[in-house]
């Protein structure tokens, strides 16, 4: 055990309450921006879903490799991504984590262990259980996460990848993010099975987590999860109940087409802590919001990349 194994002192309610806001104001700017066409990307947003986010980067270090999905903002943000290069690639600009050539779906900081997002549901699974594969080889206690929802859990890709894991013993966590949608289509109309009983018929050890809405509540759970996986080096799956907030892809609502309804946002609101218990946050507002100022002036004030960036950061063979 490498002195990484070391227990840091739990971050306090205030904290991890800033941080879901953080997350919160950035993508409640977007939604401001979207119209203008300035954002050159579409996008996925995480509000009502920020707090598994939170909950789950307040355990990880930069050393633990983490692997999400398109709806990533949250993630990136929360495992300590830059949020100039991040609101400047929206924006398609030189100044952008990947030059403006990755968008929203495709969020990536490897200075802090945020290893991808990808447009291709379940596609970075794999990748997470690779990277587990390979952390075998050192001497250290880091895991790798894979964060996905619950409609990646229907793709071959996911099965196997969950078989591999369990076979080889590799220290990754599977993170369902089950907001109970893929797009339109609810659960009940595309699953026969239980996402936790389906884990554990392949030897993985599962658990479902409860107040997914609150980054309190589910850093507390998954802490003797995760001390365990550090200990044991083996793999765990976790399904994290939560609600997403906003339509599919883009900045609206989408209640009109009757796949779900008002009163699932308004259920939400009543326990969703920035609403619910927003009592001390105005200073951190504040804070934030002239951090997010500063972003977008950033953004807008970056160049767009030039036609000799086309090439740049890609295998020549498939240019």
């Amino acid at each position: 055990m490498t002195p990484e194994a070391k227990i840091t002192a739990a971050p306090s309610r205030a904290d991890m309450l800033t941080a879901m806001l953080r997350i919160r104001m950035v993508e409640e700017r977007i939604v401001e921006l979207y119209p203008s066409d300035k954002i050159q990307s579409p996008v996925h947003l995480s509000i009502g879903q920020e707090a598994a986010a939170v909950g789950l980067c307040a355990h990880l270090r930069t050393s633990d490799l983490l692997f999400t999905t398109y709806r990533g903002h949250a993630h990136y943000l929360a495992k300590g991504g830059d949020m100039q290069a991040m609101i400047a690639e929206l924006y398609g600009r030189a100044d952008g984590f990947a030059k403006g050539k990755a968008g929203s779906m495709h969020l990536a900081a490897p200075d802090v262990g945020m290893m991808g997002s990808s447009a291709v549901v379940s596609s970075t699974i794999p990748h997470a259980v690779g990277a587990a594969l390979k952390s075998q080889w050192g001497d250290s206690d880091a895991i790798t996460v894979c964060v996905f929802g619950d409609g990646a859990t229907e793709e071959g890709v996911y099965h196997e990848s969950l078989n591999f894991a369990a076979v080889q013993k590799l220290p990754v966590l599977f993170i369902c993010e089950n907001n109970g949608l893929a797009i339109h289509a609810t659960l009940e109309s595309r699953q026969s099975y239980k996402l936790v009983e389906h884990a554990e018929a392949y030897g993985v050890e599962a658990f479902r987590l409860t107040n997914g809405h609150d980054p309190e509540q589910v850093y507390a759970q998954l802490q003797p999860i995760i001390a365990a996986m550090r200990q044991d080096q083996r793999p765990r799956f976790v399904e994290i109940p939560m609600f997403r907030a906003k339509e599919h892809v883009g900045p609206g609502e989408d209640f009109h087409r009757g796949y779900r309804s008002q009163h699932d946002l308004t259920e939400w609101r009543l326990i969703d802590p920035l609403i619910a218990d927003d009592g001390g946050l105005d200073t951190a507002r504040t804070v934030i919001a002239a951090e997010i100022d500063a972003a977008v002036a950033f953004a807008e004030a970056s160049p767009a990349a030039g036609p000799e960036e086309v090439f740049t950061d890609v295998d020549r063979r498939f240019a």
